[in-house]
């Protein structure tokens, strides 16, 4: 009976540490993340991009008038599996491309929200600003969690393309 080969020393081969590429224009960014692995087992892998952020919103009042709003409202998180088969696995080796992952801010929020003076406002047009990306490896994929093999972050400020640290 076939058994899975399991991760033996799983890394980064040199020059290989992932890289996310963020585009898209506001409310909405986009993030790809690439990456070469070795060392990998036979079984099946999940690649989770997780983003999170703020936006600041214009304050619009009943009229249509616009002001600047006051508060940063949080926007995320919001994960993006990327399932790769065991088979895409040659020699423990493995270069990836993740699934774009996407965060859009909300096209209105509350007044309260995005600090506007009083309740009859809303918060509009907003801009968004990539604060987190997550990139967490699993061999095989969940659950449970305890199969992660790596957990990658960057953090502020995010733009362009972004070397993660594992």
């Amino acid at each position: 009976m076939p058994v899975a080969a399991l991760a033996d020393s799983p890394h980064f081969k040199k020059g290989g540490l992932p890289t996310c590429t963020i585009s898209g224009t506001n409310p909405s960014l986009s993030v790809t993340c690439t990456g070469v692995l070795a060392g990998l087992g036979g079984d099946n892998l999940e690649i989770d991009v997780t983003l999170s952020g703020s936006a600041v919103y214009q304050c619009q009042n009943g009229g249509g008038n616009t002001a600047p709003g006051q508060n940063r409202v949080l926007v995320g998180p919001a994960t993006t599996p990327t399932m790769i088969s065991g088979s895409a696995i040659k020699n423990g080796n493995l270069t990836f491309t993740t699934n774009p992952a996407t965060l859009t801010a909300p096209a209105m929020v509350s007044g309260s929200a995005a600090g506007c003076p009083n309740s009859n406002w809303k918060g509009v047009n907003p801009v968004l600003t990539l604060t987190s990306i997550v990139l967490d490896i699993y061999q095989p994929p969940p659950p449970p969690s305890t199969n992660r093999i790596f957990h990658c972050t960057a953090s502020d400020p995010l733009s362009g393309t972004v070397a993660l640290i594992c």
